[in-house]
């Protein structure tokens, strides 16, 4: 029986090694699979070059000539005209990209401070309308950023706060007539409007991954709710609070539609409205100070995700596991 026996199992443990061996890629598969890989690098890569060789030719043309797409008399001049006055408006690259900040950062820490609160009430609560109000916020979700323009614009409009009763004199004294919608305030908040029923999903969907057991273990040692909020369930959601807090602060940085409908002093003007008022109507587009222009807007979000990539990276895919 011990003789019968050996063999199959030889055979047996044989078949599993070829198996074991056969997954791993021949030398001509590897080649075709980093080939693959290169072209797409080659394809992502080549409209970046693209834009950095515009920006640095003097000659402002419209695409580089030849295969140099470094221009051989590359200068700097078009990045330093963008950073001291970019558009014919009276204010420079730092005004804009302070008041993009302004945005970006509201936008970004508020909509995860609400949405962490929020998704944690609807991970771990049980309470009468829970279902209808996430079928709502999904509702929300789904509907595009432009559809909630006219409805945001009129409810906006309708709040001017130098007319509030106390509160209006010091407001008038401070700013003068104060018109929420065309203010700075007033597009941060629509913007939160529309990143809090992405954030609650997300959020959500992470903290149902969260085990019960660690805040039944840390109710058990006598912490409260608040007390396992924080120093449990917070530090363990930390790579899907960077995933909502980053993607929140491309939203704002980026945000072009409300800024461009709500303000109209040239004072709040963002990098977004800016670059899209180089384009040229009428005349030609200053294809060299476009792009440096460009280039310049495009590298914070880069240095955000460079420095955040960590939590970024773990956080993508885990917060969709569970909804």
């Amino acid at each position: 029986m011990t003789a019968t026996t050996a063999p199959a199992t030889v055979a047996r443990t044989a078949v599993r090694t070829r198996k074991f061996h056969g997954d791993k890629p021949t030398l001509r598969r590897q080649l075709v699979l980093q080939a693959l890989c290169l072209l797409i690098l080659l394809t992502v890569l080549f409209p970046i070059i693209w834009v950095v060789s515009l920006s640095l030719d003097p000659l402002n043309r419209s695409r580089p000539e030849g295969l140099s797409l470094i221009p051989s008399n590359a200068t700097l001049e078009a990045y330093a005209q963008v950073i001291k006055q970019p558009t014919n408006n009276p204010i420079d690259f730092i005004g804009l990209a302070l008041n993009s900040v302004k945005i970006a950062l509201g936008s970004s820490i508020f909509s995860v401070l609400i949405g962490v609160s929020a998704a944690y009430a609807f991970s771990r609560l049980r309470f009468r309308g829970r279902e209808v109000l996430m079928i709502v916020i999904l509702a929300v979700l789904m509907l595009p950023a432009v559809a909630t323009l006219t409805p945001l614009f009129v409810f906006l409009n309708q709040i001017r706060l130098d007319q509030v009763p106390l509160l209006g004199p010091v407001v008038k004294g401070v700013f003068g007539s104060f018109n929420l919608r065309d203010s700075i305030l007033g597009v941060t908040l629509a913007v939160i409007s529309g990143l809090l029923p992405f954030a609650i999903w997300n959020l959500k969907g992470y903290l149902d991954t969260i085990p019960r057991e660690l805040e039944e273990a840390a109710a058990v040692d006598g912490a409260t709710t608040n007390q396992t909020f924080f120093k449990i369930v917070l530090p363990l959601a930390m790579p899907a609070l960077a995933v909502t807090a980053f993607l929140g602060f491309v939203s704002g940085w980026t945000e072009f539609y409300f800024s461009w409908m709500f303000l109209t002093k040239s004072s709040d003007e963002t990098l977004a409205m800016a670059l899209y008022s180089m384009q040229g109507a009428f005349t030609s587009t200053p294809w060299s100070l476009f792009s440096a222009f460009a280039v310049l807007v495009a590298l914070p979000p880069a240095v955000v995700y460079f420095f955040a990539q960590r939590y970024i990276t773990s956080g993508l895919a885990i917060g969709a596991v569970k909804g």
